[in-house]
């Protein structure tokens, strides 16, 4: 089992940034590749960005590409989303996952076997 819990989410205006992370524990962190998702209300699960466990290689959404930037620190076991340029349509649940690590990089929700709990993160106009 892994546990993920995720904080920092929060209310800014439109061109601020936030820093959301999430802690892991309860397995070697290092093993998991790991994923950000957002969920807007009467929206399906989107997904964000996602890490091979070793870090060499981040994929993102083209919703958010350039704008956030996702990093691990396995010696902490946490992985960070950072969200630049933010706007109104960022609005979501974010959620952090976790799989064992595998060669492709998983872009859907139903690849992933561990979820935090989401941190909710409101952008105003």
């Amino acid at each position: 089992q892994v546990q993920l819990v995720e904080s920092g989410g929060g209310l800014v205006q439109a061109g601020g940034s936030l820093r959301l992370s999430c802690a892991a524990s309860g397995r070697t962190f290092s093993n998991y590749d790991m994923g950000w998702f957002r969920q807007a209300p009467g929206k399906e699960r989107e997904f964000v960005a996602t890490s091979y466990w070793s870090g060499a290689r981040t994929y993102y959404g083209d919703s958010v590409k350039g704008r956030f930037t996702s990093a691990r620190d396995n010696a902490k076991n946490t992985v960070y989303l950072q969200m630049n340029s933010l706007r109104p349509e960022d609005t979501a649940v974010y959620s952090c996952a976790a799989r064992t690590g595998r060669v492709v990089l998983a872009t859907r929700p139903s690849e992933y076997d561990y979820w935090g709990q989401g941190t909710q993160v409101t952008v105003t106009s």
